[in-house]
Protein backbone atom coordinates (compact mmCIF):
# COMPACT_ATOMS: atom_id res chain seq x y z
CA UNK A 1 0.00 0.00 0.00
CA UNK A 2 1.38 3.04 -1.23
CA UNK A 3 1.52 6.28 1.30
CA UNK A 4 -1.32 8.33 0.04
CA UNK A 5 -3.44 5.11 -0.11
CA UNK A 6 -2.39 4.22 3.61
CA UNK A 7 -3.06 7.90 4.45
CA UNK A 8 -6.96 7.63 3.31
CA UNK A 9 -7.63 4.10 4.84
CA UNK A 10 -6.59 5.29 7.82
CA UNK A 11 -7.96 8.03 8.43
CA UNK A 12 -11.39 6.28 7.15
CA UNK A 13 -11.01 3.26 9.32
CA UNK A 14 -10.42 6.02 12.09
CA UNK A 15 -13.79 7.93 11.16
CA UNK A 16 -15.58 4.45 11.95
CA UNK A 17 -13.35 3.19 15.23
CA UNK A 18 -11.22 6.12 16.25
CA UNK A 19 -9.77 7.91 17.53
CA UNK A 20 -7.53 4.84 18.93
CA UNK A 21 -4.25 5.78 20.31
CA UNK A 22 -2.34 2.63 19.31
CA UNK A 23 0.73 3.41 21.62
CA UNK A 24 -1.96 1.95 24.65
CA UNK A 25 -2.73 -0.63 22.09
CA UNK A 26 -1.07 -4.33 23.02
CA UNK A 27 0.50 -5.99 19.80
CA UNK A 28 -1.64 -9.48 19.90
CA UNK A 29 1.08 -12.10 20.62
CA UNK A 30 2.08 -14.96 18.77
CA UNK A 31 1.85 -17.40 21.53
CA UNK A 32 -0.27 -16.75 23.89
CA UNK A 33 -3.57 -18.68 24.49
CA UNK A 34 -6.28 -17.19 23.45
CA UNK A 35 -8.23 -18.87 26.74
CA UNK A 36 -5.71 -16.12 28.09
CA UNK A 37 -6.61 -12.95 26.20
CA UNK A 38 -8.38 -10.21 27.52
CA UNK A 39 -9.11 -7.00 24.94
CA UNK A 40 -7.18 -3.68 25.58
CA UNK A 41 -9.50 -1.82 23.50
CA UNK A 42 -13.26 -1.28 23.70
CA UNK A 43 -14.81 -0.77 19.91
CA UNK A 44 -16.84 2.48 20.03
CA UNK A 45 -20.66 2.34 19.16
CA UNK A 46 -21.40 2.83 15.37
CA UNK A 47 -23.63 5.30 14.23
CA UNK A 48 -25.82 2.37 12.41
CA UNK A 49 -28.46 0.33 13.77
CA UNK A 50 -27.63 -0.44 17.37
CA UNK A 51 -24.24 0.58 17.34
CA UNK A 52 -22.72 -3.03 16.35
CA UNK A 53 -23.62 -4.05 12.56
CA UNK A 54 -22.52 -7.57 11.71
CA UNK A 55 -21.80 -6.41 8.11
CA UNK A 56 -19.62 -3.34 8.37
CA UNK A 57 -17.79 -5.22 11.31
CA UNK A 58 -17.24 -7.96 9.39
CA UNK A 59 -15.45 -5.52 6.70
CA UNK A 60 -13.43 -3.44 9.96
CA UNK A 61 -12.29 -7.01 11.04
CA UNK A 62 -10.70 -7.81 7.40
CA UNK A 63 -9.21 -3.64 6.86
CA UNK A 64 -7.29 -3.99 10.33
CA UNK A 65 -5.71 -7.26 9.15
CA UNK A 66 -5.17 -5.46 5.62
CA UNK A 67 -3.47 -2.50 7.71
CA UNK A 68 -1.56 -5.59 9.75
CA UNK A 69 0.04 -6.84 6.65
CA UNK A 70 0.31 -3.08 5.17
CA UNK A 71 2.43 -2.19 8.26
CA UNK A 72 3.61 -5.42 10.13
CA UNK A 73 2.10 -3.74 13.41
CA UNK A 74 0.84 -6.42 15.13
CA UNK A 75 -1.31 -3.90 17.38
CA UNK A 76 -3.46 -4.22 13.87
CA UNK A 77 -4.88 -7.62 15.07
CA UNK A 78 -5.11 -6.61 18.85
CA UNK A 79 -8.17 -3.85 17.18
CA UNK A 80 -8.93 -6.66 14.94
CA UNK A 81 -9.24 -9.27 17.79
CA UNK A 82 -11.06 -6.67 20.06
CA UNK A 83 -13.37 -6.09 17.33
CA UNK A 84 -14.46 -10.02 17.02
CA UNK A 85 -14.65 -10.12 20.77
CA UNK A 86 -17.14 -7.30 21.01
CA UNK A 87 -19.64 -8.82 18.18
CA UNK A 88 -19.83 -11.55 19.89
CA UNK A 89 -20.73 -9.84 23.20
CA UNK A 90 -23.30 -7.65 21.07
CA UNK A 91 -24.85 -9.68 18.27
CA UNK A 92 -24.11 -12.91 19.84
CA UNK A 93 -26.76 -12.40 22.43
CA UNK A 94 -30.02 -11.08 22.77
CA UNK A 95 -30.81 -7.35 22.25
CA UNK A 96 -31.05 -6.66 26.10
CA UNK A 97 -27.74 -8.51 26.37
CA UNK A 98 -29.05 -11.03 29.10
CA UNK A 99 -27.96 -14.25 27.92
CA UNK A 100 -26.36 -15.78 24.54
CA UNK A 101 -28.59 -16.69 21.60
CA UNK A 102 -30.04 -20.39 21.62
CA UNK A 103 -27.53 -23.06 21.31
CA UNK A 104 -24.40 -20.42 21.98
CA UNK A 105 -22.42 -21.12 24.83
CA UNK A 106 -18.93 -18.92 26.32
CA UNK A 107 -16.85 -22.00 24.64
CA UNK A 108 -19.05 -21.77 21.40
CA UNK A 109 -20.21 -17.86 21.18
CA UNK A 110 -21.72 -18.79 17.72
CA UNK A 111 -23.41 -21.62 18.22
CA UNK A 112 -27.05 -19.39 17.71
CA UNK A 113 -25.79 -17.52 14.72
CA UNK A 114 -25.49 -13.40 14.93
CA UNK A 115 -28.21 -10.79 14.84
CA UNK A 116 -27.52 -8.11 12.27
CA UNK A 117 -27.40 -5.42 14.18
CA UNK A 118 -30.74 -3.48 13.22
CA UNK A 119 -31.86 -0.43 15.36
CA UNK A 120 -35.12 -1.81 15.49
CA UNK A 121 -36.38 -4.95 17.02
CA UNK A 122 -39.61 -5.42 14.98
CA UNK A 123 -40.94 -4.62 11.23
CA UNK A 124 -39.99 -5.05 7.71
CA UNK A 125 -36.25 -3.84 8.41
CA UNK A 126 -36.34 -5.13 12.40
CA UNK A 127 -33.39 -7.44 13.60
CA UNK A 128 -33.01 -10.79 12.93
CA UNK A 129 -29.98 -13.34 10.92
CA UNK A 130 -29.40 -12.76 7.42
CA UNK A 131 -27.02 -15.90 5.48
CA UNK A 132 -24.90 -13.23 3.65
CA UNK A 133 -23.55 -11.75 6.62
CA UNK A 134 -23.16 -14.69 8.11
CA UNK A 135 -20.87 -15.69 5.47
CA UNK A 136 -18.85 -12.37 5.36
CA UNK A 137 -18.29 -12.84 9.15
CA UNK A 138 -17.29 -16.50 9.13
CA UNK A 139 -14.77 -14.92 5.87
CA UNK A 140 -13.52 -12.59 8.41
CA UNK A 141 -12.85 -14.90 11.04
CA UNK A 142 -11.16 -17.01 8.56
CA UNK A 143 -8.78 -14.55 7.68
CA UNK A 144 -7.94 -13.68 11.14
CA UNK A 145 -6.68 -17.40 11.36
CA UNK A 146 -4.78 -17.22 8.62
CA UNK A 147 -3.08 -13.58 9.92
CA UNK A 148 -2.44 -14.75 13.43
CA UNK A 149 -2.16 -18.87 13.05
CA UNK A 150 -4.54 -19.20 15.86
CA UNK A 151 -6.76 -21.78 14.95
CA UNK A 152 -9.36 -20.81 17.35
CA UNK A 153 -10.89 -18.33 14.65
CA UNK A 154 -11.56 -20.68 11.83
CA UNK A 155 -12.81 -23.26 14.16
CA UNK A 156 -15.99 -20.73 15.35
CA UNK A 157 -16.52 -19.67 11.66
CA UNK A 158 -17.30 -23.59 10.98
CA UNK A 159 -19.44 -23.58 14.34
CA UNK A 160 -20.90 -20.69 13.04
CA UNK A 161 -21.42 -22.73 9.69
CA UNK A 162 -23.02 -25.90 11.21
CA UNK A 163 -25.04 -23.95 13.07
CA UNK A 164 -27.18 -22.12 10.98
CA UNK A 165 -27.23 -24.25 8.08
CA UNK A 166 -30.58 -26.32 8.51
CA UNK A 167 -32.08 -23.19 9.97
CA UNK A 168 -31.57 -21.82 6.46
CA UNK A 169 -32.06 -24.47 4.85
CA UNK A 170 -35.28 -26.67 3.95
CA UNK A 171 -36.00 -29.43 1.24
CA UNK A 172 -32.05 -30.11 1.79
CA UNK A 173 -33.32 -34.46 0.76
CA UNK A 174 -34.67 -32.62 -2.44
CA UNK A 175 -32.69 -31.88 -5.83
CA UNK A 176 -32.99 -28.54 -5.75
CA UNK A 177 -32.63 -27.64 -1.88
CA UNK A 178 -34.19 -24.10 -0.82
CA UNK A 179 -32.92 -21.37 1.22
CA UNK A 180 -34.33 -18.46 3.14
CA UNK A 181 -32.97 -14.96 2.91
CA UNK A 182 -33.53 -14.05 6.35
CA UNK A 183 -34.19 -15.60 9.87
CA UNK A 184 -35.32 -14.76 13.58
CA UNK A 185 -32.99 -13.71 15.67
CA UNK A 186 -33.72 -16.85 17.47
CA UNK A 187 -33.63 -18.62 13.64
CA UNK A 188 -36.61 -20.37 14.82
CA UNK A 189 -38.65 -18.87 11.95
CA UNK A 190 -38.12 -17.59 8.39
CA UNK A 191 -38.58 -13.24 8.17
CA UNK A 192 -37.97 -13.64 4.37
CA UNK A 193 -38.78 -17.15 2.38
CA UNK A 194 -37.38 -15.56 -1.14
CA UNK A 195 -33.80 -17.19 -1.62
CA UNK A 196 -30.66 -14.24 -1.61
CA UNK A 197 -28.98 -14.35 -5.25
CA UNK A 198 -25.71 -15.51 -4.04
CA UNK A 199 -26.37 -16.70 -0.63
CA UNK A 200 -25.57 -20.11 -2.13
CA UNK A 201 -22.53 -19.40 -4.00
CA UNK A 202 -21.47 -17.22 -1.34
CA UNK A 203 -21.76 -19.81 1.03
CA UNK A 204 -19.95 -22.65 -0.84
CA UNK A 205 -17.39 -21.03 -1.41
CA UNK A 206 -17.01 -19.59 2.02
CA UNK A 207 -17.52 -22.81 3.46
CA UNK A 208 -15.33 -24.63 1.34
CA UNK A 209 -12.26 -21.96 2.03
CA UNK A 210 -12.71 -22.81 5.63
CA UNK A 211 -12.71 -26.57 5.35
CA UNK A 212 -9.01 -25.95 3.45
CA UNK A 213 -7.81 -23.84 6.35
CA UNK A 214 -8.98 -26.65 8.91
CA UNK A 215 -7.26 -28.75 6.82
CA UNK A 216 -3.73 -26.73 6.23
CA UNK A 217 -3.71 -25.44 10.04
CA UNK A 218 -4.01 -29.20 11.29
CA UNK A 219 -0.79 -30.12 9.22
CA UNK A 220 -2.17 -32.06 6.38
CA UNK A 221 -4.79 -34.19 8.51
CA UNK A 222 -8.46 -33.62 7.75
CA UNK A 223 -9.84 -30.90 9.63
CA UNK A 224 -13.51 -30.63 10.74
CA UNK A 225 -16.13 -32.06 8.06
CA UNK A 226 -18.39 -29.56 6.51
CA UNK A 227 -18.95 -32.40 3.69
CA UNK A 228 -22.74 -32.50 3.84
CA UNK A 229 -23.14 -28.30 4.11
CA UNK A 230 -20.44 -28.24 1.26
CA UNK A 231 -23.50 -30.61 -1.07
CA UNK A 232 -26.63 -28.59 -0.11
CA UNK A 233 -24.76 -25.51 -1.21
CA UNK A 234 -23.44 -27.32 -4.44
CA UNK A 235 -27.14 -28.76 -5.05
CA UNK A 236 -28.43 -24.68 -5.75
CA UNK A 237 -25.24 -23.90 -7.50
CA UNK A 238 -25.50 -26.22 -10.07
CA UNK A 239 -29.01 -25.37 -10.35
CA UNK A 240 -28.72 -21.35 -10.11
CA UNK A 241 -25.91 -20.74 -12.23
CA UNK A 242 -27.63 -21.18 -16.01
CA UNK A 243 -29.82 -18.15 -15.15
CA UNK A 244 -27.58 -16.40 -13.12
CA UNK A 245 -27.79 -12.40 -13.25
CA UNK A 246 -28.09 -9.12 -11.40
CA UNK A 247 -28.50 -5.32 -11.98
CA UNK A 248 -27.42 -4.80 -8.50
CA UNK A 249 -23.94 -3.31 -8.82
CA UNK A 250 -23.12 -4.59 -4.83
CA UNK A 251 -24.06 -8.37 -6.30
CA UNK A 252 -22.21 -7.83 -8.95
CA UNK A 253 -19.57 -6.85 -7.04
CA UNK A 254 -19.67 -9.54 -4.55
CA UNK A 255 -20.21 -11.97 -6.70
CA UNK A 256 -16.89 -11.11 -8.48
CA UNK A 257 -14.97 -11.14 -5.18
CA UNK A 258 -16.36 -14.41 -4.06
CA UNK A 259 -16.00 -16.36 -6.83
CA UNK A 260 -12.54 -15.05 -7.31
CA UNK A 261 -11.97 -17.51 -4.37
CA UNK A 262 -12.98 -20.56 -6.68
CA UNK A 263 -11.57 -19.38 -10.10
CA UNK A 264 -8.61 -21.19 -10.36
CA UNK A 265 -9.74 -24.78 -9.68
CA UNK A 266 -13.66 -24.90 -10.65
CA UNK A 267 -14.84 -23.81 -13.85
CA UNK A 268 -18.71 -22.69 -12.86
CA UNK A 269 -16.78 -20.29 -11.00
CA UNK A 270 -14.88 -18.49 -13.49
CA UNK A 271 -18.03 -19.11 -16.33
CA UNK A 272 -19.54 -17.37 -13.17
CA UNK A 273 -17.35 -14.16 -13.37
CA UNK A 274 -17.44 -13.62 -17.45
CA UNK A 275 -21.14 -13.47 -16.69
CA UNK A 276 -20.99 -10.82 -14.00
CA UNK A 277 -18.66 -8.88 -16.62
CA UNK A 278 -21.13 -8.72 -18.97
CA UNK A 279 -23.67 -7.60 -16.30
CA UNK A 280 -21.47 -4.21 -15.89
CA UNK A 281 -24.15 -3.18 -18.83
CA UNK A 282 -26.70 -2.32 -16.18
CA UNK A 283 -24.03 -0.40 -13.73
CA UNK A 284 -23.38 1.56 -17.05
CA UNK A 285 -26.71 2.87 -16.97
CA UNK A 286 -26.86 3.03 -13.19
CA UNK A 287 -23.73 5.95 -13.90
CA UNK A 288 -25.77 7.72 -15.96
CA UNK A 289 -27.95 9.12 -12.70
CA UNK A 290 -26.55 11.81 -10.20
CA UNK A 291 -24.82 10.85 -7.24
CA UNK A 292 -27.08 11.77 -4.71
CA UNK A 293 -29.48 9.73 -6.11
CA UNK A 294 -27.27 6.43 -6.10
CA UNK A 295 -25.59 4.73 -2.75
CA UNK A 296 -21.73 4.94 -2.84
CA UNK A 297 -21.30 1.21 -0.72
CA UNK A 298 -23.19 -0.45 -3.25
CA UNK A 299 -20.62 0.86 -5.98
CA UNK A 300 -17.67 0.37 -3.83
CA UNK A 301 -18.58 -3.16 -3.61
CA UNK A 302 -18.40 -2.80 -7.29
CA UNK A 303 -14.89 -1.58 -7.18
CA UNK A 304 -13.89 -4.26 -4.63
CA UNK A 305 -15.09 -6.87 -6.77
CA UNK A 306 -13.64 -5.60 -9.89
CA UNK A 307 -10.00 -5.53 -7.91
CA UNK A 308 -10.09 -8.99 -6.19
CA UNK A 309 -11.12 -10.77 -9.55
CA UNK A 310 -8.25 -8.88 -11.81
CA UNK A 311 -5.87 -9.78 -9.48
CA UNK A 312 -6.39 -13.76 -10.89
CA UNK A 313 -4.56 -12.29 -14.32
CA UNK A 314 -3.05 -8.82 -13.47
CA UNK A 315 -1.77 -7.96 -16.37
CA UNK A 316 -4.37 -8.52 -19.31
CA UNK A 317 -6.28 -6.07 -21.51
CA UNK A 318 -9.62 -7.48 -19.49
CA UNK A 319 -8.16 -6.90 -15.72
CA UNK A 320 -6.19 -3.63 -16.72
CA UNK A 321 -10.18 -2.42 -17.92
CA UNK A 322 -11.34 -3.76 -14.35
CA UNK A 323 -9.14 -2.18 -12.47
CA UNK A 324 -9.41 1.47 -14.69
CA UNK A 325 -13.40 1.24 -13.84
CA UNK A 326 -13.10 0.57 -10.19
CA UNK A 327 -10.59 3.93 -10.11
CA UNK A 328 -13.45 5.82 -11.99
CA UNK A 329 -15.53 4.35 -9.67
CA UNK A 330 -13.42 5.61 -6.28
CA UNK A 331 -12.50 9.27 -8.52
CA UNK A 332 -16.12 9.83 -8.87
CA UNK A 333 -17.22 9.52 -5.30
CA UNK A 334 -14.42 11.16 -4.09
CA UNK A 335 -14.65 14.19 -6.19
CA UNK A 336 -19.18 13.95 -5.41
CA UNK A 337 -18.26 13.99 -1.45
CA UNK A 338 -14.54 14.27 -0.67
CA UNK A 339 -13.62 10.80 1.23
CA UNK A 340 -13.26 10.04 3.92
CA UNK A 341 -14.14 13.20 5.26
CA UNK A 342 -17.77 13.22 3.25
CA UNK A 343 -20.23 15.58 4.60
CA UNK A 344 -23.42 14.09 2.14
CA UNK A 345 -23.63 10.93 3.23
CA UNK A 346 -26.01 10.42 6.55
CA UNK A 347 -25.07 9.33 9.51
CA UNK A 348 -26.01 5.87 9.65
CA UNK A 349 -24.50 5.01 6.35
CA UNK A 350 -21.49 6.96 7.08
CA UNK A 351 -19.86 3.53 8.44
CA UNK A 352 -20.97 0.77 5.74
CA UNK A 353 -19.82 3.06 3.42
CA UNK A 354 -16.84 4.31 4.98
CA UNK A 355 -15.30 0.32 5.64
CA UNK A 356 -16.72 -0.63 2.24
CA UNK A 357 -14.66 2.49 0.99
CA UNK A 358 -11.38 1.63 2.35
CA UNK A 359 -11.76 -2.40 0.94
CA UNK A 360 -12.48 -0.89 -2.93
CA UNK A 361 -9.87 1.40 -2.05
CA UNK A 362 -6.74 -1.46 -1.28
CA UNK A 363 -8.54 -5.05 -1.22
CA UNK A 364 -5.79 -6.57 0.63
CA UNK A 365 -7.44 -8.87 2.65
CA UNK A 366 -10.32 -9.65 0.87
CA UNK A 367 -7.65 -10.89 -2.01
CA UNK A 368 -7.05 -14.66 -2.74
CA UNK A 369 -3.44 -14.85 -1.86
CA UNK A 370 -2.78 -11.74 0.38
CA UNK A 371 -1.97 -13.02 3.62
CA UNK A 372 0.81 -15.85 3.84
CA UNK A 373 -0.67 -19.20 4.94
CA UNK A 374 2.22 -19.54 7.95
CA UNK A 375 0.53 -21.49 10.65
CA UNK A 376 2.53 -21.17 14.49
Amino acid sequence: MDEPTFKKFSTATLSVYGPIELDYIRPLSRSEPLSDYSPSWTPPLLTEGEGRYLWTDAFGVLNFITLFKSTSDRRYLTLAADLIIAVHETLGRTRDRSTRLPGATDQSPLGGGLRIGKKYELGRDGDGQYHHYLTIWMFALNRMSVATGQEWYNAQAIILAKSIHDKFFYQRNSSRPRMYWKMSVDLTKPLAISEGNLDPIEGYLVLRLLQQTATEMHLGCKGPELDEELRDYKKIVDTKLPGYESSDPLDIGMTLWVAHWGCQDEDWARGLSERMLHCLGYYNQLRNHPHEKRLAFREFGLALGLQTYATQEPSTKEALAQQSLAKDILHGWEKYDPLPGGQKVSADLKPITLVMYCAALYPGAFTKGYLERVFT
